[in-house]
């Protein structure tokens, strides 16, 4: 394919990069386009802005394909088919900020031509008619759009890339449509066919039901403590029903990440814009909120107040295999101990020791065992292999009080226990079942 157009995809993070090289692995030129000086800086001496297991081989193994700019111009001036995969955060109404995608829609726009403009970054439903009705008023006629939302998960966004469950593609004219279909050949997938808007909808469609499993999940944790069940079992006997299946029914403190809380926010507020009160996704949101209080009140109850006691914190990215913090349980956690008057250390294997602008005030160190040093409890809130392995024994060892919430149910709490530590897990049924009635 290398004398074929090159594909532009302007963005260079988690979505824009993995869809750049992943087009590369597939045989295609692609150039990669950021304002971020730095951040291409960095790319052309081969320093990745993101931590992906695998991306930094694929990049290496397709280097020949792939160039990174900072210029529209440069960009343009061979790339016709131009993918957006710029950040969408949530504004202060908790709508959708698209400011970037509506800074680089028109800075396309503006420098005319023929171009096919591909929207990867997660948009609320209604943006492509807004964008294209802007290229209209600026007097534009040449930009078709196409929706092609990604469904790629932090930690596995190449396998999920490469082996994805569906490709979705929503476009006005179907040809639009065909040309993009083209692009993902070589991929073995089922290909969804429909509608810009339908697109837009399946996509926050998808993780709103996801957040939604979670928030299920923990909520019959939250009752499984009261009534002396064991949601791991609970989950398990659901998972097996194919109607349901196993997927997103691991009980813990709620999620976080750069997708599911802005999207749940941004559909429930689509939803009301519409003149909708989407009541569901309302309680998803208040549950995955009051999910990391739970925490702190198991804390209380073992150790009474928090005033003064040190409470270290293991893992602090939203999920493992992945460098980010984005509404990260952690964060809320960190906050939550201290304005309680506790002590807080930390240790993840990807964020450096030392001060950090998301934890103020928290000791973050290099070694698990020295964040658990005279420590009054423990919790655990990322899953990272590392703890898996760890020597719990020399952890009860270093503890001022061997005490371990384990905040994902990750650990074997009888070889926790048998190491010397209380386990309290999420869901496992530490409290009585209530008495029958007479």
């Amino acid at each position: 394919m290398d004398g074929v157009a090159p594909i532009g995809v302007v963005g260079t993070g988690y979505v824009g990069l993995v869809t750049a090289v992943c087009f590369a692995h597939l045989g295609h030129r692609v150039v990669c386009m950021d304002v971020d000086e730095a951040k291409i800086a960095g790319l052309r001496s081969g320093r990745l802005p993101i931590y992906e297991p695998g991306l930094d081989k694929l990049i290496d193994d397709t280097t020949e394909r792939l160039s990174f700019t900072t210029s529209y111009d440069e960009l343009l001036e061979g790339c016709h088919i131009l993918f957006i995969a710029v950040d969408t955060p949530p504004s202060a109404s908790g709508d959708a900020d698209l400011s970037r995608v509506q800074r680089a829609t028109r800075e396309i726009a503006r420098r005319g031509g023929e171009r096919l403009m591909v929207m990867k970054s997660t948009v609320p439903v209604g943006t492509g008619e807004r964008v294209t009705a802007d290229f209209t008023g600026l007097g534009v006629s040449q930009i078709a759009y196409v929706s092609n939302p990604e469904f790629l998960r932090e930690g596995a966004a190449i396998q999920d890339f490469l082996e994805p469950d569906r490709i979705v593609i929503g476009s006005f004219r179907p040809e639009d449509g065909d040309v993009v279909e083209a692009l993902y050949r070589g991929i073995d997938a089922e290909v969804v066919r429909t509608s810009v808007a339908t697109a837009e909808m399946i996509k926050y469609a998808s993780n709103a039901f996801l957040a939604t499993k979670i928030s299920f999940i923990n909520e019959i944790a939250n009752v499984c403590e009261q009534v002396g069940a064991d949601v791991r079992e609970v989950a398990r006997g659901m998972g097996l029903d194919h109607r349901i299946g196993p997927h997103f029914l691991q009980a813990g403190i709620g999620y976080g990440g750069s997708c599911f809380p802005k999207d749940v926010q941004a559909l429930k507020q689509l939803a009301g814009n519409s003149g909708y009160h989407f009541q569901l996704l309302t309680a998803v949101l208040e549950v995955n909120a009051l999910q990391k209080r739970r925490v702190v009140t198991k804390l209380k109850q073992r150790l009474g107040r928090l005033h003064g006691k040190k409470v270290a914190l293991l893992g602090l990215t939203f999920k493992p295999n992945t460098d980010d913090l984005r509404e990260a349980a952690s964060i809320v956690l960190a906050a939550r101990l201290q304005g309680e008057g506790a002590r807080v250390s930390a240790h993840d294997p990807m964020i450096p020791a030392g001060e950090h602008p998301s934890f103020p005030g928290v000791a973050i160190v290099d070694d698990p065992l020295e964040a658990l040093s005279d420590a009054d409890a423990a919790v655990l809130v990322t899953e990272w292999p590392e703890y898996g392995r760890l020597d719990w024994g020399a952890a009860a060892a270093v503890m001022r009080r061997p005490l371990l919430i384990d905040g994902r149910n990750f650990l074997d709490p009888d070889v926790v226990a048998a190491s010397g530590l209380e386990y309290d897990g999420i869901g496992l049924g530490d409290a009585e079942p209530p008495a029958w009635p007479a």
